[in-house]
């Protein structure tokens, strides 16, 4: 296997682009990421994304993109694993270019939300649990999430109010993205305050569904060694699954998947959690991030919370997390996602993260969760 590095990046403002469609986005992103690399072409196009079909009619999205790109020929495909996607096309570009089966691979994350309203947004998104097991029976994501939210609460004797600093972290970061959707700060008094969603998760607790593009541009090490802009490498790229729906878990509490996913990079990347120096991880729903820490070694089982609380988690704390303001924040473009968190772990290492930029940071971990985490998928970075 080829030692493989991102050589150039690309995105679009999170926002409500009622004046864009799904391929303008795209198409805007890949020409970002490719005049980042300098490069005029490649050889493949990998898509994640996760409704195109059902929520903006358009099916065949990788074709599409590549023809509307300038890319029509090369080999293009869509990669879904719901929430995911983003790094799931990531981690098929990764094989294609380490296998030597491309040399040059681009890898977009694309996703149009906001057209459509809000009820049937909610029905798709619950596609990514078990269809006939949950969905059928009305359990959404945000219900599924608020049965577990209710659970650890339960479990670790924690009050919903000291899940705060999650959201206020997020929010302040997002503050000096000029590429987040909600670029406003939020109180710990205003997130116990904010409406009830599905009890105990109120509207703050979730990330709010947006639209948006991100691109890489992946090559060979040894290529990228020539390349003008800073090379990062991808020290470690691995997939997990666990059982799709919540009530077959045998601990709802925690992540399997995130767990043998994160176990598998820190094991293909020779580094353990004591080595990461910031952490993308997937904030769909507050009690997500909590368990992402946990289920990753970053805390032990019950004390993200804590961790938070203590001041960690911000950029000068022992694991700066949602560096740009995360899914909560920066905003959840679902397909896209995945490609946005390497986006911004990118801007990080190459020093490029303005007045959020973590100090002396050397090694990054990203990780995407797909449903209510049955899918996990994590990659580490690092200086080539």
């Amino acid at each position: 296997m080829r030692d493989v590095s991102i050589v150039g990046i690309g995105q679009t403002k999170v926002a409500e682009h009622w004046e864009k469609s799904i391929r303008d986005l795209g198409v805007e992103a890949i020409r970002a990421a490719l005049r980042d690399a300098e490069f005029e072409t490649a050889d493949a196009l990998y898509v994640g994304n996760a409704l195109a079909g059902e929520l903006v009619g358009q099916e065949h999205l990788a074709a599409l993109l590549a023809d509307w790109a300038g890319l029509r020929g090369i080999e293009a495909l869509r990669v879904e694993a719901a929430a995911a996607s983003g790094a799931a096309a990531l981690h098929m570009a990764y094989l294609a270019v380490a296998s030597g089966l491309h040399d040059i691979v681009v890898v977009c994350g694309v996703e149009k939300t906001t057209d459509v309203s809000p009820e049937a947004v909610t029905a798709a998104l619950a596609s990514g649990g078990d269809s006939d097991h949950e969905a059928l029976h009305g359990a959404t994501l945000e219900a599924t999430n608020a049965l577990i939210m209710r659970r650890y609460m339960y479990e670790y004797r924690i009050e919903h109010s000291e899940f705060a600093p999650f959201v206020v972290n997020a929010h302040r970061n997002a503050l000096n993205n000029p590429n987040a959707m909600f670029r406003f700060s939020v109180t710990a008094d205003a997130y116990e305050r904010a409406n009830v969603v599905a009890d105990p998760i109120n509207v703050l607790d979730c990330a709010p569904m947006s639209d948006g593009a991100a691109a890489l541009v992946l090559c060979p090490s040894e290529r990228a060694k020539k390349s003008k802009s800073m090379p990062i490498r991808i020290a470690a790229s691995a997939v997990a699954t666990d059982r799709i729906a919540l009530h077959d878990r045998h601990d709802p509490l925690f992540l399997q998947a995130a767990w043998e996913s994160a176990t598998r990079a820190y094991h293909q990347a020779g580094v353990g959690p004591e080595d990461i120096d910031f952490f993308e991880l997937h904030d769909g729903f507050t009690i997500m991030t909590a368990l992402s820490l946990e289920a990753c070694d970053f805390a032990e089982r019950g004390q993200a919370v804590r961790l938070a609380q203590e001041g960690e988690i911000g950029l000068t704390g022992r694991i700066p997390i949602c560096t740009m303001g995360g899914l909560k924040a920066r905003g959840h473009p679902l397909g896209a996602t995945g490609v946005y968190q390497v986006v911004e772990a990118v801007l990080q290492l190459r020093g490029q993260a303005g007045d959020n930029q973590v100090k002396d940071c050397r090694l990054a971990m990203t990780q995407s969760l797909g449903g209510s985490g049955a899918t996990a998928i994590t990659h580490i970075l690092g200086y080539l």
